[in-house]
């Protein structure tokens, strides 16, 4: 009963602004890309407290209709790029949250295992990075050129070979996720624990520092993107797990839906780290201002675009909707006088 009332209130508040979205009468581009936030930000609210309600199969209907006239002619398909990553991608950053916060913290602690087994064992570091990257990283710190490796290829050729190979695995990591979210899971633990012994082996070596400097320029946009994927394909085992009110396969469609978009999302900045490693990683020397500034900059750029801005565009539609209900409350009041 408690629930019905809620909702009630909750459909009284939003029934005009419902209504004039409905409408649409507006070709806006950015009006329309609001409503759609606020919209989509409502259907989430409504499958969370009432998810087999009517309420929320209008809100669904609604959201669909919104999302087909923001891309509804050519001109703004031109548009729907820069609109793909100005809201819809963030909104679903905003939304699986707790996926890529989950995947977050598994190849951290798959990092902390890497670091720690390679301490305690002198094989492991060989195990996981193989004889013949070893050795030729001790000759290389043997010649004064620890990062040599870096150097050994034309810079557009290991641009390429880098991008596919990253783009490739975070294929494999995202489309694994259909085995109930278990891939991701075992790609995770697989890639931390990789980075963990390969940073503590340049830090039982005294190049700790210089490894980060040189390596992490590149290296922040790569692996907090693999992370993000890794969410991604969390979000598409998650349909199948816990399809709540929908049937597996329409919970597994509308995952793969959502997950394919953050996937591909994250394409660019795969591209963006293949290029900084193979042009720009390959000059060791550089002055140490300049590694911090990139690699600060690329860590900042990843945690305000894929945490904080999304926050901020939720909330900013959160306090359009308090607006207009406090300005449709004081309408009726009016009215009632």
């Amino acid at each position: 009963r408690t629930s019905s009332m809620r909702e009630a209130l909750f459909v009284k508040q939003n029934t005009e602004k419902w209504k004039s979205y409905e409408a649409l009468k507006t070709n806006n581009p950015d009006d329309l890309a609001q409503r759609f936030i606020e919209i989509t930000n409502d259907l989430a609210y409504a499958k969370t407290f009432y998810p087999k309600s009517g309420t929320t199969a209008y809100l669904n209907g609604l959201a669909a209709t919104l999302h087909q006239a923001i891309y509804k002619n050519k001109k703004e398909d031109k548009g729907r790029f820069f609109k793909y990553w100005k809201y819809e991608l963030p909104i679903l950053f905003y939304t699986y949250r707790k996926q890529i916060l989950y995947s977050f913290i598994f190849f951290v602690l798959a990092m902390a295992i890497g670091v720690l087994s390679a301490k305690y064992d002198d094989r492991f570091v060989r195990l996981i990075m193989g004889d013949a990257y070893v050795n030729m990283t001790n000759e290389n710190i043997a010649k004064g050129d620890p990062f040599g490796v870096y150097k050994d290829k034309s810079q557009f050729w290991m641009f390429f070979r880098i991008a596919a190979n990253n783009i490739w695995v975070s294929f494999v990591m995202y489309v694994s996720g259909v085995a109930f979210s278990i891939g991701p899971v075992f790609y995770l633990l697989r890639n931390g624990i990789m980075l963990g012994a390969f940073e503590y082996y340049f830090f039982s070596k005294g190049l700790g520092l210089q490894s980060i400097l040189v390596i992490w320029i590149h290296g922040t946009l790569e692996i907090l993107s693999i992370i993000v994927v890794g969410g991604a394909g969390l979000v598409l085992g998650h349909g199948l797990l816990f399809p709540k009110t929908y049937t597996r396969m329409q919970a597994f469609k509308n995952g793969a839906k959502d997950a394919t978009k953050i996937a591909i999302g994250i394409v660019p900045i795969l591209l963006l780290a293949a290029f900084i490693e193979g042009y720009v990683t390959r000059y060791t020397n550089m002055p140490i201002w300049l590694s911090i500034s990139i690699l600060s900059i690329s860590l900042f750029f990843m945690v305000w675009y894929v945490v904080i801005y999304p926050a901020q565009l939720v909330k900013r539609s959160q306090r359009s909707q308090r607006s207009q209900g406090s300005q449709q409350s004081l309408s009726s009041q009016l009215n009632a006088q």
